[in-house]
This record gives structure tokens, C-alpha cells and sequence, in this order.
């Protein structure tokens, strides 16, 4: 069910039409409601409104079918005989255009998961940009029955699994009171892998309907293994959170499907409360120092000849150091008072410094991951998801420095990260001056644990005749050029995988790229002289071409205004706010219906409050003619705000239609209920 107090039947959004006028505290607010389904149906969201913000006075009145007003006031009437109306407050608009009283518990999203939501709305519908897939093998018998009853029994039990999106004016996650898996089961005989894994890659998942995960079984022939592939949103999961999840799956099934226990506690609502508590003033001090510069070298590889490589989706590649290496990076990495995540580190810095072809000292800067960062909330390292951002790691690379001073730089730096697990690139570039979106890195290195089951979870898979393979990421579209995840196999080596952007490297280059990083890798753990530099490390790759990158395609420019429809000169406006997060489409099969006489127009806006009126609306305002502002999901709240200042810097009051987040054939129908609702405008 998508938009506030909606009815049960799906696809119901509720428009919200209201007039802004300069406010005064303490005033009436008074909104008409179209879309509740009865008399009941608006008293029910009353009352949760009223439940929601206890320090406001609800009313609702009925005007006739799916017709309410709604008048909302501060504590006690205010003491004029006109009031105007009052600001509407950014929580208040969520509550009223979201999922509504019947969707569940609302939960603040961390930062990094604003950013994958924003990066998901942004990008061209149909790539799955979304989704992160992973796959595993499933040799033995399989018992269907007992397999769909575990990943119920997990629903129960995980509130990741409960959780989907309200992306309406303030993005957050709602958890629900149930959900249910869907599993899908197909056959070799019918269905190639490849054509599986396609097309699972090209069905969406509604980010409104819990949960955000689904599975399907590609079943062999004979002794021929299984096949299941798990397909989750990629900023509920990540595949290290699948496996966490993973095994509490092979509990459950183990216990003939119904997990033992009850809820995981510390969960997403925990791990939200603790996020909320933090205090910013270390963070802003540790990262004010340390942020990357303003032109950091972050590229993998040096400029490519050519605007691009005719190439586009993501590529995947896995290289093994293998042993003896393995062990003796590990000593190597000990003697010099560090890890091998700090020589992995380490190595990523000379690969980036080697690609900018200077000479000297150079800062280089590249995203790290760091798993189970949580520590200080108990129990949180064992949480599945939500998933850790990427945070920008800067080191100044030297040749003629030791080599154990760029160590012991990696090192440091990481243990600094580890104190602050919930700041995101957003806060990052807020606290340092740089506005804006985009990257503040191009390659990101990770650090995980064993993918393996537990061995007594394997042995008593192995009593029933199953092995379980090791799960491994089949996607998603990469997000940065390149980005790595190092793991130990079962044998304690050390695995490298790669998930490369196509189309910035040629599968030459992100070849090359990984493996002139194991090459370091092993030459590193051979180097014995402790007083080493760094120069002397670069030469261990004298001989190796250095790779090449694509630069970055521009954004596409859109105007910010474009008409989509002519209507008559003195009619007046209809201006929709195409904001970050609107659904795409739906603006646009609006105006193919709309019969009214109005133009119909989009602004493009992703502008910061206060950032004031843009030109190409105040422009909008014509002598005589209705301006009505327009939006969904994040694009009411666009207009509302723009309307707010218009209000606020006098002229005629402007009216504001408003509906929550859906598909664009329901978000067209609500913005057609809401337009229909304007009363007649008389120049």
C-alpha cells in the first residue's frame, strides 16, 4: 500500500491540497484530504496523526465520498478571528503523505543508505542498480516444504526482513508486522542460468512492500546441485549481511523450518536508536583533518586514450594470493606492527599514487569498508544490514619515506574510522565545505570474514546429505570503477574479488589492475629489509604496464524548466517539482490526461533549504493567472517549501498539491485527485 492513510486495497495514494499563505505560530492549518476511503478510514488517520504528534489538536471533517478536511492545530486554538495558516512541519508532512497508520514502526535510514537510495532514483530505470544478487549451490537432497517454512520462520525473527522504504518527504524505513519470502522454483530443462539471472536482474523490487528480498531455485537433474539465487535491496543488504543472514537460514532449516528463539534484538530499531545518540563533534574534528584533498588522485588508472570503453554493466573478477604468500604477508604485515588489511590498504595507495605519474610526495584517497563497526553497540556485528558506506581514506604516498610509515599511516587511519561507523560521504562533504553529490573516492577496498557456514552448522547439513556452497555476489551494477573485497578461502588464503564499472575499465585494465595488486602483495611479503622505502615497493611493478581508465560521461544536463503540456495564456500554472526520489513516468502520464486548461510544466529541483526561489518559477507568477505548485513523495515536499517562501516574500497565496510515493500509474491518479480538488480560480 503506498501514501498515508490509504485504504487496504493497493495502489491508493492520498492527495493532500492545501493553500499556502504567510503563517503566523500558532494558527489553524487546514487540508483537504482526497483518497481516505471512508468516514472510519479518516478518523483512523486522525488518529494516528494525533497519536503521532500529541502536541497538536486534529479535527477531521467529511465533504462527501474520499473527501475530507483535515484541521490541525498547536495545543489550543489560537486567539484571532482569521487565522492564517502555519508552517507544516517536515515530520508532519511525512506522516501525512507515507505509508500511513496500517504500515508499521518508522525507522531513521543511516546516511549511506540515503545516498544508495538517491543513486538508485537518479539512475536509468530497468539496470537493477538497486538489487544485489548472490548466488550459491545446494548439493543433496532438498526438502521445498522445510525450505519455504525456514525463510518464514526468518521473517519472524529478522526485522530486516520486515523493513521496506517510505521515500516520501523525509526518506526512512518502516517496519512491518509480517512479511513473506517469495520462492520461485525452476528447472534446467526449461531455464538457462544465465537467462535466470537475467531475468531476476530486470524485475524490480517495490521498495513500499516488505521484503525486500526473494529467492529462486534452479533445480539440477539426477545428482546435479540446486542452484538458488537471493535477490535483495541493496540498501536493506550487502553480501556479507546475506551471509550473516545465511546462517541463521541453515538454523531454522535444520530445526525442520521453525527457528528457534525469538526476535534478533539488538535489530534495525536498536541500531537506529544508538545512531541517534551519537555525538557529531569527534567526527567533525577527525574528519575537518583528514578529508581528502580538493583534487585528490583517486583514479585506478591513468586517462585513457578514448572518451570510453564501448562497454557498459559491471564485470567480476577474482584473483587468489594463494600460499605460501598468504602467511607470509601475514608475518610480514606483524613484524611491522600491523595487519594484512593494512597491507592490502597499503597496496591499493601505491597502485593509486603509480597512476598519477608525479614525482614526490602525493595524497591519495580511496573508500574502505569496515566490517563490524558497530562495536560499540553490543551485538551489532551480527546484525544483517543495514550495510556500511564506503568512507574516504587519505595517505600521503612518499617514495622516499619507509615503507613502514605508510603502514603505520593505513593503520592509524583505519583504527580513527572505527570510532565513528555512521558518518556518510553527505556529512563528510557538509563538514568540509564541498556541496554537491558524487563520490569522494573512485575504488573502494573491504576487509571481510569467512563466508563459510560454521562447522557444526556443515556437519549437521552434512547428516541430512546436504553441502551448502559459499555464497557469492552475482552483482550489482558497480557503483564506483572499482571496487574490492579481500576474504580468507577455507584454507586460510587470502581471496581477492573484483567488481569493476565496464564501462570507466576495459576487462584488460581491471585484469590488470587486480593483479598488479596481488603481485605487490606477494613481492611485499619477501621484502625483508625493515628500513625498505616506498620507492622500493613501486619498483616491484617496474616492468608492468600501467593500467587505463575512461573518464567519468558528464551528467546529462536537463533543463530546469520544460513544458509538457500548452494550456490557455490566463488559466494559470501547474508546475510539478521533479525532485531526487520521484518516481520517473509518472509526471508525464499526468500531463497526457490532465483536460484542464492549465500548462502544465517541471522544474528541476535538488536544491538545500533556504537555497531560495529559483528565477524560472518566480517567473511562473503572471498577473491574474493561478500558480499551483505540485509533487510526489519528495516533490511535495519540494513545492511546499518553494510555496513557503513565494507565501512568505508576498504576492497571492499559492496552492500546493501533494501526494505520497508510488508507481507512475498511481502517482497520475493522485495528482489528478488532488488538481480536481482545487477550488475554481477567479483572476
Amino acid at each position: 500500500m503506498s501514501g498515508a492513510g490509504a485504504a487496504d486495497g493497493p495502489g491508493t495514494v492520498l492527495a493532500v491540497v492545501h493553500e499556502v499563505a504567510p503563517g503566523a505560530p500558532g494558527s489553524v492549518l487546514t487540508l483537504e484530504l482526497r483518497g481516505l476511503r471512508d468516514d472510519a478510514d479518516a478518523e483512523r488517520f486522525a488518529a494516528w496523526i494525533a497519536g503521532r504528534h500529541r502536541r497538536l489538536q486534529i479535527t477531521v471533517e467529511a465533504g462527501g465520498p474520499a473527501r475530507h478536511t483535515l484541521r490541525i492545530l498547536p495545543g489550543h486554538p489560537p486567539r484571532v478571528t482569521a487565522p492564517a495558516p502555519a508552517p507544516l512541519g517536515a515530520t508532519l508532512l511525512a506522516d501525512l503523505l507515507g505509508p500511513g497508520p496500517a504500515a508499521g514502526e518508522p525507522i531513521a535510514l543511516t546516511g549511506y543508505q540515503r545516498e544508495l537510495l538517491l543513486e538508485a532514483a537518479a539512475g536509468p530505470p530497468g539496470r537493477g542498480q538497486d538489487l544485489e544478487q548472490v548466488y550459491w549451490n545446494w548439493s543433496g537432497p532438498l526438502d521445498r516444504d522445510r525450505f519455504h517454512a525456514a525463510w518464514q520462520s526468518l521473517c519472524a525473527r529478522e526485522s530486516v526482513l520486515r523493513a521496506a522504504f517510505d521515500f516520501t518527504t523525509l526518506p526512512r524505513l518502516v517496519l512491518h508486522p509480517r512479511a513473506a519470502v517469495a520462492v520461485t522454483h525452476h528447472t534446467r530443462t526449461t531455464t538457462a542460468w544465465q537467462d535466470l539471472l537475467e531475468a531476476d536482474r530486470g524485475r524490480a523490487l517495490d521498495p513500499a512492500r516488505p521484503p525486500l528480498l526473494r529467492l529462486a531455485v534452479l533445480e539440477g537433474e539426477a545428482r546435479e546441485p540446486a542452484r538458488i539465487l537471493l535477490t535483495c535491496h541493496r540498501a536493506l543488504l550487502d553480501e556479507y549481511g546475506v551471509h550473516l543472514l545465511l546462517r541463521e537460514f541453515y538454523r531454522a532449516y535444520l530445526a525442520g523450518g521453525d527457528l528457534p528463539g525469538g526476535e534478533r534484538r539488538p535489530d534495525l530499531r536498536d541500531h537506529a536508536r544508538w545512531l541517534a545518540r551519537q555525538d557529531s563533534t569527534g567526527a567533525r574534528e577527525l574528519w575537518t583533518r583528514t578529508a581528502p584533498p580538493a583534487r585528490p588522485a583517486t583514479a585506478v588508472g591513468r586517462p585513457a586514450a578514448g572518451p570510453g570503453t564501448g562497454h557498459s554493466g559491471a564485470g567480476r573478477l577474482r584473483r587468489h594470493l594463494g600460499e605460501p604468500h598468504s602467511s607470509r604477508l601475514r608475518s610480514w604485515a606483524a613484524d611491522r606492527g600491523t595487519g594484512e588489511s593494512s597491507a592490502l590498504h597499503a597496496a591499493w595507495a601505491l597502485l593509486l599514487y603509480r597512476a598519477a605519474a608525479v614525482r614526490g610526495p602525493l595524497r591519495v584517497t580511496f573508500g574502505v569498508r569496515l566490517r563490524g563497526r558497530d562495536t560499540a553497540l553490543p551485538g551489532a556485528a551480527g546484525l544483517p544490514g543495514p550495510p556500511p558506506g564506503p568512507l574516504p581514506l587519505t595517505v600521503r604516498v612518499d617514495p622516499a619515506a619507509p615503507l613502514g610509515e605508510l603502514l603505520h599511516q593505513v593503520r592509524d587511519a583505519l583504527l580513527d574510522m572505527t570510532a565513528y561507523p555512521w558518518v556518510c560521504g553527505d556529512l563528510i562533504r557538509q563538514w568540509t565545505g564541498r556541496p554537491g553529490a558524487g563520490r569522494l573516492a573512485e575504488s573502494a577496498v573491504s576487509f571481510d570474514g569467512p563466508a563459510e557456514l560454521p562447522p557444526a552448522v556443515s556437519g549437521e547439513l552434512a547428516v541430512l546429505g546436504v553441502t551448502a556452497g559459499p555464497p557469492r555476489a552475482a552483482g550489482p551494477a558497480a557503483a564506483l570503477p572499482v571496487t574490492v573485497g579481500a576474504r580468507h578461502d577455507s584454507a586460510g588464503a587470502l581471496v581477492l574479488d573484483a567488481v569493476y564499472d565496464r564501462a570507466r575499465l576495459a576487462d584488460a585494465d581491471a585484469s590488470a589492475v587486480l593483479g598488479q595488486c596481488v603481485r605487490l602483495l606477494r613481492g611485499l611479503a619477501v621484502l625483508a629489509d625493515p628500513h625498505c622505502t616506498v620507492g622500493r615497493a613501486l619498483d616491484l611493478l617496474a616492468d608492468a604496464r600501467p593500467p587505463a581508465m575512461a573518464p567519468r560521461p558528464p551528467a546529462p544536463r536537463r533543463p530546469a524548466l520544460s513544458t509538457l503540456r500548452r494550456g490557455e495564456p490566463s488559466a494559470g500554472v501547474l508546475c510539478l517539482l521533479a525532485a531526487p526520489g520521484v518516481t520517473a513516468g509518472g509526471y508525464e502520464l499526468f500531463a497526457r490526461r490532465h483536460r484542464g486548461p492549465e500548462t502544465v510544466v517541471v522544474l528541476e529541483w535538488d536544491a538545500a533549504p533556504g537555497a531560495g526561489v529559483p528565477a524560472a518559477l518566480t517567473a511562473l507568477r503572471r498577473p491574474g493567472g493561478r500558480l499551483v505548485l505540485a509533487g510526489c513523495g519528495p516533490g511535495a515536499a519540494a513545492a511546499y517549501g518553494l510555496a513557503r517562501a513565494l507565501a512568505d516574500a508576498g504576492g497571492a497565496p499559492v496552492s500546493v498539491v501533494m501526494t505520497g510515493l508510488a508507481g507512475p500509474e498511481d502517482s497520475a491518479d493522485a495528482l489528478a485527485r488532488g488538481v480536481a480538488a482545487l477550488p475554481a480560480h477567479r483572476p
